[in-house]
């Protein structure tokens, strides 16, 4: 069974920087697409990130437009882990973030398997 696991969370000071790490087992980890998603307290989940498959060494990553130029997502096959490295951090990243895996690359997924999220705190 395919089972994703996040880390990596924590409480940070606003400007700060923590790399978030989804570790995928019981499947197949380079055919398939993965993103990140965020969900604050009172708040839907929303789209953060995503990085494509590659049949060759050529990715494609997308990124929300409220983290552009703060997060980058990557990927390492080999250790069957998609990282979100997260910089200048606000306290409105505060949220509970989510790794997924997807068919499809692209944001809009669908997504068939979710983490169980890793806790982000940033203060001000």
């Amino acid at each position: 069974q395919v089972k994703l696991e996040e880390s990596g969370g924590g409480l940070v000071q606003a400007g700060g920087s923590l790399r978030l790490s989804c570790a995928a087992s019981g499947g197949s980890f380079s055919n398939y697409a993965m993103g990140w998603f965020r969900q604050a307290p009172g708040k839907e989940r929303e789209f953060v990130a995503a990085i494509s498959w590659s049949a060759g060494s050529i990715y494609y990553a997308v990124v929300a437009d409220f983290v552009k130029g703060r997060f980058i997502i990557s990927r390492d096959n080999a250790k069957n882990t998609v990282y979100l490295q997260m910089n200048g951090l606000k306290p409105e990243d505060t949220a509970v973030y989510y790794c997924a895996r997807s068919r499809n690359n692209g944001r809009n997924g669908p997504y068939d398997y979710w983490g169980q999220g890793t806790q982000v705190t940033v203060s001000s």
